[in-house]
């Protein structure tokens, strides 16, 4: 048997570890006698738990004090319309549109004011990121916005804009805590746990100090950030086992080293399968501008739709599973998150060369 090597873009793969103490824990929690899943989130073992993923969560993220972590349920496309309904509200933002996930936000966001989209790479199919220093943003803008790294097309921002007087936000679902990122710059960021941080059925939102005043007042209750801060993330009940597990998932980070013994190893990963590909003499190609591409989100491309399913076929008989590219791009897409293995990354590089050579 082959080993297994899962390359789904999400919900993706989780360390085996955490995965296995989980496994040990799930009918009896250390000092419950029965399953987190049964206890009560008012209870002081949750709120033990609950507070540990937020002290993790801001020294990993270098937030410090000026910012508040909240746990939200949703999934990170409700922070669509959460955002400007919060933040809008019949006011003007910028928004730079480099994919499929900020071109919704858009949509969202016209439903509570009026979202510029100030830079878009659509017209390249977004195979690339706009250049920070031909951005032009608005001074009457209550908010910039942007997605960090595109899991669809598969490029990234490696540097981000930073305005004096108009706040950043950034969707961060797919490369959180994959690489050091200087979070100043940001009033507020989010991400969906079900590709770095844990299982699906949580949202991370941190959001600075000085930006949350300005959130509106009448606005749905649940979808308000000021009472989910005001009620320290349980206003109802929470997502009690994504957390759980996302702390969890948050103490493997720690021991690898942090963001920079997981920066190095993601690097490694994705310079695997880039060389492969770069080395293929055109067989592989990868569309995305070579600055931008994705360190999480690995997209290319093989001669013919005949080639590309006869290398799904051979990899996935090689325990290379999950590689097919969105349907809306097509090609081949490796997603390889923080918690997915070098050795996969490695193999399936060497697997690509030898497919190339002989095709």
């Amino acid at each position: 048997m082959n080993p297994i090597y899962n390359f789904n873009p999400g919900p993706s793969v989780l360390p085996q570890s955490v995965l296995k103490k989980v496994q040990a824990e799930l009918v009896n929690y250390p000092g419950l006698g029965y399953s987190i899943l049964e206890d009560s989130h008012r209870s002081k073992t949750f709120l033990k738990i609950l507070a540990d993923a937020k002290d993790k969560l801001k020294s990993l993220l270098g937030l410090g004090d000026k910012y508040e972590v909240l746990f939200m349920q949703g999934g990170a496309s409700s922070q669509f319309f959460q955002i400007p309904m919060n933040f809008l509200q019949g006011k003007k933002a910028d928004y730079i549109d480099t994919g499929s996930w900020v071109s919704k936000a858009v949509k969202e966001a016209k439903l509570y004011g009026e979202p510029r989209v100030i830079a878009s790479s659509k017209d390249k199919n977004y195979n690339y990121i706009p250049k920070i220093k031909d951005l032009k943003f608005n001074e009457d803008s209550a908010y910039i916005y942007l997605c960090s790294n595109n899991t669809i097309e598969g490029t990234q921002w490696k540097s981000f804009p930073n305005h004096a007087s108009i706040p950043l936000i950034g969707d961060f679902s797919s490369d959180i805590l994959s690489r050091k990122v200087d979070m100043s710059p940001f009033a507020l960021i989010y991400a969906g746990a079900q590709k770095n941080l844990g299982p699906a059925g949580v949202t991370i939102v941190a959001v600075r100090k000085d930006f949350l005043p300005l959130a509106a007042e009448k606005i749905p209750t649940m979808c308000s950030y000021k009472v989910m801060v005001e009620n320290d993330s349980l206003y109802n009940t929470p997502p009690v086992f994504p957390i759980y597990l996302t702390n969890y998932v948050l103490d493997w980070i720690i021991e690898q080293g942090g963001v920079d013994g997981v920066e190095k190893i993601n690097n490694q990963k994705a310079g695997a399968i880039y060389s492969a590909v770069d080395a293929s003499n055109g067989f592989y190609t990868c569309p995305v501008a070579k600055e931008d591409r994705s360190f999480m989100n690995i997209v290319y491309t093989l001669p013919s739709e005949e080639k590309t399913e006869k290398f799904l076929a051979e990899a996935k008989a090689l325990g290379f599973l999950n590689l097919k590219g969105h349907r809306s791009v097509g090609g081949i897409r490796a997603s390889v998150y923080n918690a997915f293995p070098l050795e996969g990354a490695e193999k399936l590089g060497a697997f690509m060369s030898a497919f190339a050579k002989k095709s």
